[in-house]
């Protein structure tokens, strides 16, 4: 762990590292969904970005939000919930509109 000490990971406690490691593990599954090439592209995309969207051209966010979906984000975020929760989430129609209250 390059830059973190021993003293500063002692005061965090156990249950929030072991947290943060599920988050880790199950990130990691789904960054391995994409192909090496894609994995460099996708990295590239993000570095060129910074966290703004508007720092890419209309082509670079399409390509980005592909190689995104491509990673599963329904299912990353239905995981780590079920992990860290430990309750299993609802399956079914996930593109179902709620009804609206009137």
């Amino acid at each position: 762990m390059a830059g973190v000490s021993v003293r500063a990971l002692r005061r965090i406690p156990l249950a929030r590292l072991l947290a943060a490691a599920e988050v880790l593990v199950v990130a990691r599954q789904h960054y391995l969904k994409l192909a090496p090439d894609e994995r460099r592209r996708f990295l590239t995309l993000i570095r060129r970005g910074r966290g703004r969207p508007s720092n890419l051209s209309k082509k670079e966010r399409m390509e980005l939000a592909a190689l995104i979906a491509k990673a599963e984000p329904r299912l990353f975020a239905q995981l780590i919930v079920e992990r860290l929760a430990g309750v299993k989430l609802p399956t079914g129609n996930q593109n179902r509109r709620r009804p609206s209250s009137q």
